[in-house]
């Protein structure tokens, strides 16, 4: 099984939206304050939002594709586009999201392995995450990979404060 990648571009706008948001709602809607929850989409995914973080030189999104079905994505950032300032050399593996239809295939780890290979030609410390410290499947899943719990930062859904664990795999 393979993926092929593509780092997404302005043109890709529009798809870059669709996928964001639909594997966000996927994940999260169920677990989440539907008033709250459809004001954070409203802003987080915006045209103006997406289209300023695609336009941030230290921010980069990748497509995935299963030949030619986009299947998922990741997001990067470096320098002061992440959330979260450690040093100066690290990157942050902001999203990694794969569509319902295409979960359980073993996509998640063709997107981390691509995130991984990336941060490493960057000659990058180490990689880190944030995760929502109730979505126990995913920490599951970065534990597997070696991700190791190192703090926790808030997360906002609206008024409601979840707390996201950051988790880190060092590359050297």
């Amino acid at each position: 099984m393979t993926l092929s990648f593509k780092q997404c571009t302005i043109h890709d706008l529009d798809a870059l939206i669709s996928i964001s948001r639909d594997t966000f709602i996927e994940a999260f809607e169920k677990d989440n304050n539907p008033d709250d929850f459809d004001k954070y989409i409203a802003v987080a995914f915006s045209v103006d939002s997406i289209k300023d973080q695609l336009l941030n030189p230290e921010s980069s999104f990748y497509f995935a594709y299963d030949n030619t079905s986009l299947v998922g994505y990741i997001k990067l950032n470096q320098g002061d586009a992440q959330t979260e300032k450690f040093t100066d050399n690290c990157i942050e593996l902001e999203r990694i999201y794969v569509d319902a239809k295409s979960q359980n295939k073993g996509f998640g780890k063709l997107l981390i392995d691509h995130a991984i290979k990336i941060a490493k030609e960057h000659n990058h410390d180490y990689i880190w995450l944030g995760v929502w410290q109730k979505n126990e499947g995913a920490v599951r899943f970065y534990e597997r990979y070696g991700f190791e719990k190192f703090g926790t930062h808030p997360y906002y859904i609206g008024k409601d404060k979840q707390i996201d664990w950051l988790m880190r795999l060092d590359l050297l």
